[in-house]
């Protein structure tokens, strides 16, 4: 062979290398052709009321009004933290109750602008899609409604990853009505 050529393969640390090749390889192999055990046991089944929580990031991406359409990234930045926590009273129904400060970032300042109490009904759509109707109450003074759907992108033993399009519609505080597209992805634990 090549190396056997070049190096003297007969050293203590070509036998240590080549056992080692053939250690990891034997693992990998047992490791591919197993049984997988966790397959053969079934989940526990899962009891209700289940409750669950989730944290992300909000970014509200265009908004439209009769006093016009403001884009989010153009002349200020605003992202939201959503936190939150879902109580499922069966595999189809449940309720949510979020909470959303609210960060612009314009001018070369930032500060909290905004915080959002967000409470909701959940109903599973099935095939990892949730509607969730939400209540708005802001401390600018707006309120209103939130249509969300979501997509569990990612499910894991206990944890998933998500995506939402939230579109909140708003009232209020000498502002006329508005509608707002956005985009949130998160964490549900």
């Amino acid at each position: 062979m090549f190396l056997e050529h070049v190096f003297n393969t007969n050293l203590p640390f070509f036998k240590f290398l080549k056992n080692t090749t053939k250690l990891l390889a034997l693992t990998l192999v047992i490791l591919f052709f197993k049984p997988d055990i966790s397959q053969a046991q079934a989940p526990p089944p899962v009891t209700y009321p289940k409750v669950a929580g989730y944290v992300g990031i909000i970014h509200p991406l265009v908004t439209f009004s009769k006093e016009g359409t403001t884009t989010n990234f153009d002349a200020y930045y605003v992202v939201g933290m959503p936190t939150g926590i879902n109580i499922w009273k069966s595999a189809k129904i449940g309720f949510s109750a979020e909470f959303v400060p609210f960060v612009r970032a314009e001018n070369g300042t930032s500060r909290m602008s905004n915080f959002l109490l967000h409470p909701g009904v959940l109903v599973a759509l099935g095939h990892g899609f949730t509607f969730a109707g939400r209540a708005s109450f802001e401390t600018s003074g707006r309120y209103g409604f939130t249509p969300v759907l979501n997509y569990a992108v990612k499910k894991n033993t206990n944890s998933n990853y998500f995506v939402a399009v939230p579109l909140p519609v708003r009232f209020g505080n000498d502002h006329p009505t508005s509608l707002t597209l956005g985009f949130q992805f998160g964490l549900a634990f």
